[in-house]
């Protein structure tokens, strides 16, 4: 079960960042890609998430060991959320902008 989501969880968040960049090309910005890439960033951290849930405390790994209460690792998913809200951000700011021109 740890191999199976630590396996889902870099899965998903090499989808993300596949799907984050081949988000834009020449013809400007494919939007359905670009919400997809949030999706699965998203759903990388409720994967890691869940394996902090189930695995924390019992010595699997010093990592996921670190995450030892609940609330640690429901911020998982706030830092999956967070960080997609900093992406979206610096492509409205800074990306946008230049396929504007």
């Amino acid at each position: 079960m740890l191999m199976t989501l630590t396996t889902l969880c870099l899965l998903f968040f090499v989808a993300h960042v596949l799907l984050l960049f081949t988000a834009f090309g020449k013809n400007g910005m494919k939007k359905t890609q670009y919400l997809w890439s949030h999706i699965t960033l998203w759903i990388a951290g409720g994967f890691a998430c869940l394996l902090t849930i189930l695995f924390a405390g019992k010595q699997v790994s010093p990592v996921v060991d670190l995450f030892d209460t609940p609330m640690k690792s429901i911020l998982l998913v706030v830092l999956a959320f967070v960080l997609s809200l900093i992406a979206h951000t610096v492509v409205r700011k800074l990306v946008l902008p230049r396929y504007a021109k």
